[in-house]
């Protein structure tokens, strides 16, 4: 075999290698992470909810909440091919204090972060977005619009979160395939950007 025809394969090789991605997407108790990865998911999303019991009813902090009745306890995972060259794996975390002890196994390989986050329960977001920063992880906000919220600024914002300039803010409603999906793609530029 000659080595033009050699070389050629091999940049045909390179080119339809897929490549997979771990994603976090993180956030505070109740901001739309399972329901986020639940709209994009291209195969049937892992779930790991169970009920919400009273023996709960002081830890979980449900002022703002409507309609809440099951927490995620261990993660959510699904599946999202973005083109044929890259497939993102996402991998939810449980937003409450009491399950940071699953970060530390869930960030090891991760190649960024969305966090969601209610515009409406801000300085809940602040202890997420401390762990994420604690790990190292890239990430980009993503502002899940719930119903009948007053839209605020992304300056604002970026000045309530104390973000970066180039940290990337995106709003998105987490039951929308395309909104979500644009904030993922918001993320992966990001990160894009950050390693070229």
């Amino acid at each position: 075999m000659d080595s033009r025809h050699a070389s050629g394969n091999s940049v045909h090789l390179q080119e339809s290698v897929q490549i997979a991605a771990k994603i976090l997407v993180v956030g505070h108790f109740a901001v739309g992470k399972t329901t986020f990865i639940g709209t994009l998911s291209e195969i049937p999303p892992l779930r790991t909810e169970e009920t919400m019991t009273q023996a709960g009813a002081e830890i979980d902090d449900l002022k703002g909440v409507h309609g809440k009745t099951t927490t995620t306890v261990a993660m959510d995972f699904g599946r999202l091919t973005l083109s044929d060259r890259l497939v993102l794996y996402l991998f939810g975390t449980p937003g409450q204090q009491r399950f940071v002890q699953v970060w530390e196994d869930m960030s090891r390989g991760a190649l960024g972060a969305l966090v969601l986050v209610d515009p409406e329960r801000l300085e809940e977001s602040f202890a997420i977005m401390d762990l994420v920063e604690k790990y190292g992880i890239p990430f980009a906000i993503a502002i899940n619009r719930f119903d009948g919220q007053p839209d605020r600024a992304d300056d604002e914002l970026r000045e309530a979160l104390d973000l970066l300039p180039d940290t990337p803010i995106v709003t998105c409603d987490a039951r929308d395939e395309r909104s979500s999906a644009n904030a993922l793609v918001a993320l992966v530029r990001y990160l894009q950007n950050r390693s070229s």
